[in-house]
């Protein structure tokens, strides 16, 4: 008999729904983990997640469960989908289930409002110094409901552990699922997390009318940014053109399923921050990590005047076109000074 792949999938939420039916598909053994009872009932009564991908066809296969314990038991691979500034208290309830051979992957994007750590940073802290070194991260531009559809999507898988890495890319590798490896994790977790700022930006430019210029300076520039301070945590310069980087900038920032952008397209209407988050059902992750990119630009003494003028939007209340008109009669420079240098070679 064929060796099923046991694979835990630790949040349910739109895409660690649509991830926990992928590998089912791909033939793995999945147990997907709830917090919400909610989630299981429907799961039970309908074979769909009605909270999260309401309407999305699943595979019947899939396993969906609110216990932490036999969601890990034996497992072999352990996808963690939890939000980011939720992931440590689960984690902690976790962490001494996770069997010590397990790999890892991380499917959560951001960064941790509270301690500014990213998520390989979090795991690092509650799970042995060998398992956490073999985690991966996944990134790159991919809607849940266009996976759940069997739309064409690529993303890239980064670990430390080459091993590892590759074990994961084979994992996940289908003919409507690709997989690139690369072995920045500091650029794909960062990658991942900072484009949500700029689909914000995106968002309140899209919801004032702006035009399609005045997107694509922002997502230009953006990427600039991420960039710099990318570098600045040890991060790869090219890592922010690649999938995790431009990728999933360009898709968050034009997608209509893109809850980041959405944000702020109603921030950019007029509509307050209170009042958005007080009827949201699902996180979009943009909005805390503004305020640890706020807090990391400040740190470091990084540059970000586009991050800069979406965290005075988000939570301080700056009106939209205020902020436009900062950023449009900043003092002219070179378009990248730590990269051209005019006079030198031919």
């Amino acid at each position: 008999m064929t060796h099923q792949h046991r694979v835990a999938v630790i949040g349910a939420g739109a895409w660690g729904t649509a991830l926990a039916n992928l590998l089912v598909g791909s033939g793995a053994a999945v147990r997907l983990w709830a917090r919400e009872p909610e989630v299981v009932a429907s799961f039970a009564e309908t074979g769909r997640n009605a909270l999260y991908l309401d309407g999305a066809d699943l595979d019947p296969r899939l396993s969906v469960t609110n216990s932490m314990a036999r969601a890990l038991s034996g497992t072999e691979t352990v996808v963690w989908v939890c939000p980011v500034q939720y992931s440590a208290a689960v984690l902690a309830d976790a962490a001494g289930l996770i069997p010590p051979e397990a790999t890892v992957v991380s499917a959560s994007k951001g960064i941790e409002v509270a301690t500014l750590r990213r998520m390989d940073e979090i795991f690092a802290a509650a799970l042995p110094p060998e398992q956490s070194r073999r985690l991966c991260v996944l990134s790159g531009p991919s809607f849940a409901r266009e996976v759940v559809a069997g739309a064409p999507t690529v993303v890239v898988v980064a670990s430390r552990d080459e091993g590892s890495c590759l074990r994961a890319q084979a994992l996940f590798q289908t003919d409507r699922f690709r997989v690139y490896t690369n072995s920045d994790v500091v650029g794909v977790e960062l990658g991942g997390a900072l484009k949500n700022v700029i689909a914000l930006a995106a968002g309140v430019a899209a919801g004032l009318e702006l035009g399609h210029n005045a997107v694509a300076a922002l997502m230009t520039r953006g990427i600039a940014e991420m960039t710099r301070l990318g570098v600045a945590l040890g991060a790869q310069p090219a890592t922010f053109a690649g999938l995790a980087g431009m990728g999933d900038l360009v898709l968050t920032c034009t997608g209509g399923l893109s809850r980041n952008r959405t944000v702020g397209v109603q921030l950019g209407q007029g509509r307050s921050m209170s009042d958005i988050m007080g009827n949201a059902r699902t996180v979009a992750e943009g909005v805390a990590t503004v305020r640890a990119v706020h807090e990391l630009a400040r740190k470091l003494g990084v540059e970000m005047p586009v991050s800069a003028e979406v965290y005075g939007i988000v939570a301080e209340g700056a009106d939209p076109m205020e902020a436009l008109h900062r950023l449009m009669t900043r003092e002219p420079k070179s378009e990248n000074p730590d990269f051209l240098n005019f006079g030198e070679g031919s």
